[in-house]
């Protein structure tokens, strides 16, 4: 019997790891195994899930929708070697478009061992709302349009009025499985109920993202001030969409924060697991975001 597949997609900061831990964590009963692939060399997204399941396996330097496709079919055979999980869940990058997943897992070679069951798209609520430019994205528009479900993220304290106003815009693109309305986490059965029993049919072209974004990867050995780390996120965020990853501070020595920048929501809390120095990854727009420039500035917070 195959082993089925969640696929999980969402633009850049829209709660998509969030979204696996409570999966992951949940009490379901199952083995469930992850594939999570981040655009960059730093896979910020494996080292938080690891916590969660013993086997999380990251792919790196790139998004397995384009360069990487054949390292996800080779992961998938390493995955299912030895006692196979009863789930594996693959978190697309947030530059992704699902498509070229999609055709990737429709491999007749796979068909026996896996079978893609769902796609989950994650949509950060708020965002939409407060963002008219995000529902005319080309990228944003091709990862909804390729979900059986929509989980919507981040509803707690929005307005009934503009929770409603989101609901509209997904059910006019057809999307009438939408999750999270009342900001609880659907059980995994839920997320199965589109299931297929069959390869899905050839899909569209998918967006071609490689030219659009620019990504730095930024690391220290040491800890850093946090006036002055606070003082270089405020000068990079303006031109950042999306920055996570582990932080030193020297205020606080017992250990590493886990930092998050969602557009100009940023956050910082304790990581679990023990850690020293820095390591984050920035990615924007390649039009308004300098890698270098930024790079300077959290340099120059180390002196």
């Amino acid at each position: 019997m195959s082993v089925p597949i969640l696929l999980v997609t969402g633009f850049l900061g829209s709660g998509k790891t969030t979204f696996i831990n409570d999966l992951l964590i949940g009490e379901h009963g199952k083995r469930i195994a992850a594939i999570v692939n981040d655009f960059g060399a730093i896979n910020i997204d494996e080292a938080l899930l690891q916590s969660a399941t013993d086997k999380v396996i990251g792919l790196k330097n790139g998004c397995i929708c384009c360069s990487l496709q054949g390292d996800l079919l080779r992961t998938l055979k390493q995955v299912l070697a030895g006692a196979a999980p009863d789930l594996i869940v693959i978190e697309a990058s947030g530059v992704a478009d699902p498509q070229g997943i999609i055709d990737g897992l429709m491999d007749p070679i796979l068909w026996p061992a896996v079978l893609l069951a769902s796609v989950v798209c994650v949509v950060d609520a708020p965002d939409i709302t407060l963002n008219a430019k995000r529902v005319a994205d080309p990228l944003w528009l091709a990862q909804v349009k390729a979900a059986d479900i929509v989980q919507l993220s981040k509803v707690d304290g929005m307005v009934a009025e503009d929770l409603s106003n989101v609901t509209m815009q997904l059910h006019a693109m057809g999307k009438n499985a939408i999750f999270g309305l009342d900001a609880d986490k659907e059980p995994l059965n839920a997320l199965l109920e589109f299931s297929r029993d069959a390869p899905r049919a050839a899909g569209r072209e998918a967006v071609q993202t490689a030219e659009r974004f620019a990504t730095l990867e930024w690391r220290c050995e040491g800890a850093i001030p946090m006036q002055a780390f606070q003082g270089a996120i405020a000068s990079i965020s303006p031109k950042v969409l999306r920055a996570k990853g582990f932080v030193s501070l020297v205020e606080k020595p017992e250990g590493q924060l886990v930092f998050q920048l969602a557009g100009q929501r940023a956050t910082l809390a304790p990581r679990k697991e023990v850690g020293a120095g820095c390591a984050l990854v920035f990615i924007g727009e390649k039009d308004q975001f300098d890698p270098e420039a930024a790079r300077a500035v959290l340099d120059a917070a180390l002196q």
